[in-house]
């Protein structure tokens, strides 16, 4: 069974949905490249699964060691090749953790490893540069 029905609208834009929930998610071109970009772009959406990957996969390590993240975030700045072809280059995400207690150095390391092997950071091609960085708060 297909996972995501696509549909091309017209004027650079794609509705998107999720059949299992029926969510929908709309695209629009970046405005660098002929589009309005009143939604996320193809390429947001690459970096949006890459941090919310990172965050859910770390969550779910996190909740089977009794560990609460909520109220943690990413921010990911998405950087476009400057030479043909257009490609994602680089991600630069920027994770920012809260937990509900102090952590030790090995729960820590868990975690940072952890958000480095999320399927979605895994599946990106080599030559997109990853940067991740961790700040606990």
């Amino acid at each position: 069974m297909p996972t995501v029905k696509t549909s091309y609208l017209g004027d650079l834009r794609t509705e998107s949905i999720h059949l299992q929930s029926g969510s929908q998610l709309v695209t629009d071109a970046p405005t660098d490249n002929m589009g309005k970009g009143e939604a996320f772009s193809p390429t947001d959406l690459l970096a949006t699964a890459t941090g919310t990957c990172m965050l859910t996969t770390m969550a779910i390590v996190a909740q089977r060691d009794g560990i609460e993240l909520a109220g943690s975030s990413a921010e990911v700045t998405k950087i476009m090749s400057q030479t043909p072809p257009r490609k994602v280059a680089r991600l630069e995400i920027n994770l920012q953790l809260k937990t509900n207690i102090v952590l030790t150095e090995e729960q820590i390391k868990k975690l940072e490893n952890t958000a480095h092997k999320c399927p979605v950071s895994l599946s990106l091609h080599p030559e997109v540069e990853q940067v991740v960085s961790f700040e606990w708060i």
